[in-house]
């Protein structure tokens, strides 16, 4: 079994050791609707039923496991144990009794380290579920097969900070994309956190401009690190090869400044990142392009942009 060596053990017996082996592929986000502690969050598990999910995670970050990662655990339908073996890695975070409210910042912070380790010692990969049982990242609602009679789970501002902080910065913190370190003269940074969820259909071979908030992600002079984040429909095609790259104008938007292209393939979540300096006088943008092998536009689902920025 596997146990996370951030989280404090409070293992359940006999959950623990009955209940079956799975190979995790998925790492899914509850709300428990209630402003518990880990600790009275493992009483409830060990004293009033006989569900559970790996981890629990109070207001203030305190994170506690109740069963390895590689056991099967119960708060996900049919996502718990598959007839494949494979199965999902399940927290349950605690909120107001609506599961209203957003998570906090030290409750964000340890569900983007879980996540990078979850990575790390499991390999789920670095993008959203694309059905409920493809390998990923993703929160109870997502996919209905999740929840036994649907549910709203962890609620509206949890599935935002979900797409704007909390997958991105699995992704930044399992690919080692930390941020450029500020200087001695620098202040604290400001945090970039800008999304677009309105669908666009990309032409094939066409390179596109992206809005965020707005199409410049930060105006010089500044230092940054950015990450963009784009997810994509489903059902492009898999060779589909998949090229971002950030550039700088004049402010314009003439001008550009040399390109450096990264590429990737097929559908699904893919990440960009950025760190460098934005001249005074100058813009930084972004924009993407899709080439199917057979011409075909593709669909751009979601785009975020996210990271520390300081004023120079």
């Amino acid at each position: 079994m596997a146990w996370y060596p951030g989280a404090t053990k409070y293992e359940l017996q006999p959950e623990s050791d009955a209940q079956p082996a799975i190979r995790p592929t998925q790492f899914i986000l509850h709300s428990i609707a209630a402003p518990w502690t880990a600790r009275r969050i493992y009483e409830y598990w060990n004293e009033s039923t006989n569900l559970e999910s790996h981890f629990g995670l109070g207001y203030e970050g305190d994170l506690g496991q109740y069963i390895g990662t590689e056991t099967r655990a119960d708060a996900n339908y049919r996502a718990n144990l598959r007839p494949d073996g494979t199965g999902a890695v399940s927290i349950e975070t605690a909120s107001n009794l609506q599961h209203t409210d957003p998570w906090t910042d030290r409750q964000t912070e340890k569900l983007i380290a879980l996540g990078a380790w979850l990575h790390e010692r499991h390999g789920i990969p670095l993008r959203v579920c694309r059905s409920a049982a493809d390998p990923g990242y993703g929160y109870h609602r997502l996919h209905a097969d999740w929840a036994v009679s649907g549910t709203a789970c962890p609620g509206d501002a949890r599935v935002r900070q979900f797409k704007n902080v909390v997958f991105p910065g699995i992704v930044a913190r399992a690919t080692g994309q930390s941020p450029a370190p500020p200087q001695e003269d620098l202040d604290m940074p400001s945090m970039l956190n800008e999304s677009n969820a309105v669908d666009v259909a990309l032409r094939s071979g066409v390179w596109t401009g992206l809005a965020f908030t707005d199409a410049v992600l930060h105006s010089g002079p500044r230092r940054h690190s950015t990450l963009v984040h784009l997810l994509f429909a489903d059902n492009i095609h898999k060779d589909a090869r998949i090229e971002g790259r950030f550039y700088l104008t004049d402010t314009a938007g003439n001008n550009p400044s040399p390109y450096l292209t990264v590429t990737g393939e097929g559908p699904g979540g893919h990440q960009f990142l950025c760190s460098a300096d934005v001249p005074k006088g100058r813009h930084l943008r972004f924009e993407v392009r899709v080439t199917t092998p057979d011409g075909s536009a593709v669909r751009l689902l979601h785009r975020v942009a996210t990271g520390p920025y300081w004023a120079l």
